[in-house]
Parts: C-alpha cells; structure tokens; sequence
C-alpha cells in the first residue's frame, strides 16, 4: 500500500457483492487511504451484500437511484456533509439492460426496456456529473471515471443494446469532460475493461464463451475484477492528473489483437 489516496474523499456506486468491481475498487480505495461514501440504488442494497462492505470500509452507506436528479443532490449533499469536505473522486459502475434480462434479441428489442438501460446505464452519468458540477461539489484535480467495455466500439452480437448504452457513455464523458476540465479543473474518463465476472456480465448470454475467448486473444490474459480496481485506484490518485477524455484500454492487450495464436490452433 502506497497511500495514494490519503486525505481523499470520494463517491463510489454500484457496489453489489464481492464480485463486483465497484466492491473490490472500494477495498483498495480504502486499503490506499481514501475515504468515501457507498452508493446504489434501493433494490440493489437489498439484493447485494453492500453491508457488509460498508462495515470493512468504515462507509455509510447512501441509497440513491442514479437515474433520479433529486436522489443524487440528496446524495452528493449527504456525502459532502458526512466526508467533511469536497469530493476527490467518484466512481460511476452502473449498468443494466432490461432487454438482455428479458432475453429480447437485439433485432427485436422493446423499446420502453431500451430507453430504462439507456437512462440507468448512460444518461445517469451525465445527471451525476451535472449535480456535482452545479453544486461545485469536486476538489481541483479531482476524477470521476465510469467503467465502460469495448463493445461501444466493436461488434459483440449478445451484449445487445448495452454496447449502445456504453458508446453513448463514453460520449458523455469526453463531452461533460471537457466542460469539467476546463471550469474545475476535474479530469474525467471511462475505462474499457476485459470482460468480468460480475453478476451483470454473466447476464450476457453465452458468457462462459465470451470470457474464455477473450483470454486466449489477449497477450496477458484477462485483466480480472482487482486488476480494473488497481488501475481505477492510479486514475484517482495524483499520479494521472493530466489524463482527461480518454476511453481507457484496460483488457490485456485484446484490443489490438487481430488474432492470436491460440485461438488459431482452436481451428486448426
């Protein structure tokens, strides 16, 4: 431990369970020295385990719907209070697909369950990042970073409209980045991370598949939930103040791979 967070004060969303990266970037945010409050919607404390994180952490615990403007003022005024001070970083992991739920096919998707992932998953970063902005509520040099995957770039059939929904995050970050680097002096980026072993990614279908896949294709292997933690804990410190708009590669090198030995010799 390096103490890269010491003295910071932070929000970080969608903690589920021990699985989730939200979960283990809480850990090591705390095993660094940072402070922070936990957030996530009301129906996912009562599914997840947050509890128990919150007592590991010495965090309290503040249920908001990330898609509701008068929760997250709610919360970012409750946090500031409980923190004593202004916030240094926010993590937003926060995704959902009704219609992958659902198992609607991308070709036949309903659209009121299209516009609900949409609101949870991407515009609740920009009505996020819009409260803390209008309430002047981020320290100079802070981060905020939104966890992202490659599939707003390229096509994975089965991830369905969530690749739509990550697309259209990535875009809000580098467009309310701009703003926020430029008025506060925040920097703001999403990571694109391998797939995960979370309770979202293992609603995609074929996941199993997927993650196998992924890891033959990838120089180093898949960059676990822990290893996404790490690299979000160096985005929050002081080490990364000049990073800013980036989609952040974070998947073992997959993404420059055409293909890899391995998975030729699956063919062969």
């Amino acid at each position: 431990m390096y103490n890269l967070l010491k003295g910071k004060r932070g929000i970080i969303f969608g903690a589920l369970d021990e699985n989730s990266i939200a979960w283990k970037t809480a850990e090591r945010v705390h095993e660094e020295g940072g402070v922070f409050v936990l957030s996530n919607a009301p129906a996912s404390i009562r599914m997840g385990s947050i509890a128990e994180l919150g007592q590991k952490t010495g965090s309290q615990i503040i249920p908001a719907d990330a898609t509701s403007v008068a929760d997250l003022e709610n919360l970012v005024d409750q946090a500031v209070a409980i923190l004593g001070g202004k916030i240094d970083f926010v993590l937003h992991s926060i995704g959902m697909s009704v219609n992958v739920r659902k198992g609607n096919h991308y070709t036949n998707q309903n659209y009121e369950y299209t516009e609900k992932g949409w609101n949870v998953s991407a515009v609740s970063f920009h009505k996020v990042m819009q409260v803390l902005y209008k309430k002047d509520a981020m320290n100079e040099w802070g981060s905020i970073v939104a966890l992202s995957y490659m599939a707003a770039q390229r096509v994975f059939p089965d991830y369905n409209d969530m690749a739509d929904n990550k697309a259209y995050l990535e875009s809000i970050a580098r467009s309310f980045g701009y703003f926020f680097g430029r008025d506060k002096k925040v920097r703001v980026n999403t990571i694109s991370q391998s797939p995960t072993a979370t309770k979202a990614g293992q609603a995609v279908k074929g996941f199993n598949g997927f993650i196998a896949f992924a890891d033959k294709m990838s120089p180093l292997g898949n960059a676990t939930a822990l290893d996404c933690a790490n690299y979000t804990v160096s985005m929050f410190s002081d080490l990364t103040k000049m990073v800013t708009l980036q989609n952040l590669l974070h998947d073992g090198g997959f993404s420059n791979m055409g293909v890899s030995q391995e998975v030729v010799e699956m063919f062969e």
